[in-house]
């Protein structure tokens, strides 16, 4: 599996990173299917609350208002937009899951009511307060987590527009 960040997505969380200090922070990730298993970030959703030095709890309803936002924006195309998984910071720590992160996200997978295939956890961290490191795994229902590859993009195109890249977005 691969996923692809675009140069705006690290921009957003290195600014959310360096902002939550040593707080950890955290969201949804939604991203469009671009071809065989390699997924492009297209939003994320920004917890600030919830979080500690330690310990990062999601915020459900916080986490169900942006994908409603989401989905209504992509015209609930769900075969191309969908529902990736989860990230938050390790500000004090490796970026990798722990025991603790692993049983969220196979609770996640596992649960029939909310109907993944996979999720995706992201976890990031600052080093030296603006190089973006991370690690992104796959949790799937009664199977062992995969390794994510992580692509990020460079920087866009500056003669491209912001309504260009939305119509993009949007099709």
């Amino acid at each position: 599996m691969r996923m692809i960040l675009p140069h705006a997505v690290v921009k957003t969380l290195v600014a959310e990173l360096k902002r939550a200090g040593v707080r950890e922070i955290g969201g949804v990730l939604v991203g469009e299917h671009v071809g065989d298993e390699t997924f492009r970030i297209a939003d994320l959703s920004i917890q600030r609350s919830g979080g500690s030095a330690t310990h990062f709890v999601r915020d459900l309803d916080h986490n169900r208002a942006f994908l409603n936002e989401f989905f209504a924006r992509t015209g609930h195309d769900y075969q191309r937009f969908n529902y990736l998984g989860e990230w938050h910071s390790h500000p004090s720590f490796e970026p990798l899951p722990s025991v603790q992160d692993q049983k969220a996200m196979r609770d996640i997978v596992e649960d029939p009511d909310v109907g993944v295939n996979f999720a995706v956890l992201l976890i990031v961290t600052l080093a030296r307060r603006s190089t973006l490191h991370l690690s992104a795994t796959a949790f799937r229902a009664q199977a062992s987590p995969l390794v994510v590859e992580v692509e990020t993009e460079s920087e866009a195109n500056p003669k491209r527009g912001w309504f260009v890249r939305l119509i993009d977005l949007l099709r």
